[in-house]
């Protein structure tokens, strides 16, 4: 498990495409020698198992359904990615319990920049709308975020100057918007439990 809280940003140093996975070096700003094979680490909110330890430098296996169904297919060397390690008990749940399997990939709508403050909002598939609400709770990329307004196609969220500097939402707020970035979404597992049996129920009692 996870606490939505990114921890920094790594760079993807090496991309091994192999037939059926993609064998991930990614380069950590801390020296990651206290990791261990068999260890989880979330990359941009996506629970990925640690294959090898040099260093400063983590190797992952990812499987064809991860890169199907996340942004890590579409990964380059030299991309900058959020990272958490996984919680251990006793750990502060700054944000909120995230498992790192990502629902669906969410695209970039609308970024509007203030001196304090960037709101992004977001393109959601439509299957996924549902378990949304304003002022819920919603993992992005990795990080447990607060949903602040509800969007016909989607969400947006405000953020501070420090999550800017500690993510790479930074990146996604200096991107050229002509071209929609994607970003991984976790839905909150409660919200999608809720919504699922008061639907399951009033189906049951309607139908």
């Amino acid at each position: 498990m996870f606490t939505g809280i990114v921890q920094g940003k790594a760079r993807i140093k090496t991309i091994d495409r192999l037939e059926g996975l993609s064998r991930l070096l990614v380069e950590f700003p801390s020296d990651q020698s206290a990791t261990r094979c068999g260890a989880s680490v979330a990359i941009d909110g996506a629970c990925l198992t640690v294959t090898a330890v040099d260093g400063s430098e983590l190797a992952f296996d990812v499987m064809q359904e991860t890169l199907r169904i996340t942004t890590l297919g579409k990964l380059q060397q030299g991309d900058w990615v959020n990272f958490e390690h996984a919680a251990r008990l006793g750990d502060e749940i700054g944000g909120h319990l995230l498992s790192g399997h990502i629902h669906a990939v969410a695209t970039v709508a609308a970024v509007t920049n203030t001196p304090n403050n960037t709101n992004i909002a977001f393109t959601v598939p439509e299957a996924l709308r549902a378990y949304i609400f304003h002022k819920g709770y919603i993992g992005v990329n990795g990080a447990s975020l607060t949903v602040g307004h509800l969007t016909p196609d989607g969400f947006s969220v405000d953020l501070i100057p420090e999550t800017l500097r500690m993510t790479t939402f930074g990146e996604l707020a200096a991107a050229d918007q002509s071209q929609p970035a994607g970003v991984n979404l976790e839905i909150d597992s409660q919200t999608q439990v809720i919504v699922d049996t008061v639907e399951r129920i009033l189906k049951q009692k309607l139908g």
